[in-house]
């Protein structure tokens, strides 16, 4: 054998699963066929948001509390600073998602938040132009992470406790063998009792064992505004924001503070995306891809220049109901995958790379990952099968909606 655990994929999960495993004391080895972080998956960008009050689903928010504090480990160990908090606004009409979920998640887990009306948002946030019918959800646990900076000290404190990384390799097979796992990487067969596949959007083009969930690739437009007011978007007086869609078409948008003093992230998902290959998509934008972002700049902060100063494109992966896959494989349970994080996975990273440590060492674990199992999709198989007949869910209750509700990066 050549290590206890093999570590497939070094980006968002798989450093952060590589830098647990290292932590326990385990030979552990990674594999990643670029050299993390790099711009052509779902990690950059600058930032992401972190958040409590969990709109998807109430039963992320134990996951959320943990994250929050093995982030604040990997800052102790290292001496990095990877988490900023501001707070969290989430915003929408009563009966809205972004709103009722928020609200949900926060009484039901004695999260710390305010109601607010539209009136009192403007005044305290006046960035944003609320409608009457509007109002806010404002928690205490929320913020951002240095994405980028996330991946790079993770890694740089896995090899410092003993792991070892392997990078510009890339992994086309996984698969069980007698005692453990056989990983082919490059031009060599590696083997090890345990391996833990993290390969993100490239996860469909490994040959692995059934995953028994269908996954798309999808092209994602992230935008940088000017704004002629920074004084409003400095990270110690604008929190990160989750807003209900303005426009028909577009599901919610999402933003950051200033970064750099002058420009604001800010991203839109709309209801209808093409479907991409990550080896042979597209990675420039064009006027096209921030247009839905534009108007709703133009509609909703009016102290930003509704023409973005930049732009750039990543890809997500995306389940059939927008939630996560995170479990061994129920046919090869050697191998522990962590897929499907629907463009609100990387908050939850460095918990989740805990977990497939469990699983990989332990066989199970304690962290509260139970709703996150393929098996759910089973569940859902005398419905329909294949992508477009897979039951959609509202928050984790599965039922026959055909819109679930999607979650901001």
């Amino acid at each position: 054998m050549d290590a206890e655990v093999l570590v497939v994929g070094l980006g968002s999960m798989g450093s952060m699963a590589l830098w647990r495993l290292a932590g326990r004391g385990v030979k552990a080895i990674g594999f990643d066929r670029f050299t993390p972080p790099h711009t052509l998956g779902s990690h950059h960008g600058g930032s992401r948001i972190i958040r409590t009050a969990y709109y998807e689903a109430p039963e992320y928010v134990p996951l959320a509390r943990r994250s929050f504090e093995l982030w604040r480990d990997l800052e102790k160990e290292t001496g990095q600073r990877l988490l900023v908090m501001t707070g969290g606004l989430h915003m929408g009409p009563p009966g809205s998602p972004e709103f009722d979920g928020a609200l949900l998640s926060a009484r039901q887990h004695g999260v710390e938040h305010e109601v607010l009306d539209a009136e009192e948002v403007r005044r305290r946030f006046p960035q944003h132009a609320l409608r009457p019918d509007e109002m806010g959800v404002l928690e205490t646990d929320a913020g951002y992470l240095l994405p980028e900076a996330c991946i790079a000290t993770a890694l740089d404190r896995a090899q410092d406790l003993g792991a070892e990384a392997y990078f510009d390799v890339q992994v086309t097979a996984v698969e069980p063998v007698d005692g453990g796992v056989a990983v082919t990487a490059g031009d060599r067969r590696w083997t090890a009792r345990r391996a833990v596949v993290a390969a993100g959007v490239w996860n469909s083009k490994l040959e692995l064992p059934d995953l028994g969930v269908p996954l798309r690739i999808k092209r994602q437009t992230q935008a940088w505004f000017r704004t002629s007011q920074p004084e409003l978007h400095s990270p110690e007086r604008a929190p990160v924001f989750i807003r209900h869609g303005l426009e028909p078409g577009t599901d919610l948008a999402y933003g950051f503070p200033s970064l750099d003093g002058s420009t604001i992230k800010i991203g839109v998902f709309e209801a209808v995306e093409l479907e991409v290959d990550p080896d042979t998509v597209d990675r420039t934008p064009g006027a096209s891809d921030y247009a839905a972002v534009s108007r709703f700049v133009k509609a909703g902060m009016p102290d930003l220049d509704p023409e973005p100063e930049r732009a750039a494109v990543c890809l997500q992966e995306f389940t059939p109901d927008h939630h996560f896959v995170v479990e061994p494989l129920r046919a090869a349970p050697a191998i522990t995958v962590l897929v499907g994080f629907s463009a609100h996975g990387f908050k939850f990273a460095s918990v989740l790379g805990e977990a497939a440590a469990d699983f990989a060492l332990e066989g199970g674990t304690d962290l509260a990952v139970g709703h996150l199992s393929a098996t759910r999709f089973a569940l859902c198989s005398r419905r329909a099968t294949g992508w477009a007949g897979a039951c959609s869910r509202s928050g984790m209750g599965c039922t026959t909606a055909s819109t679930p509700t999607w979650g901001p990066r």
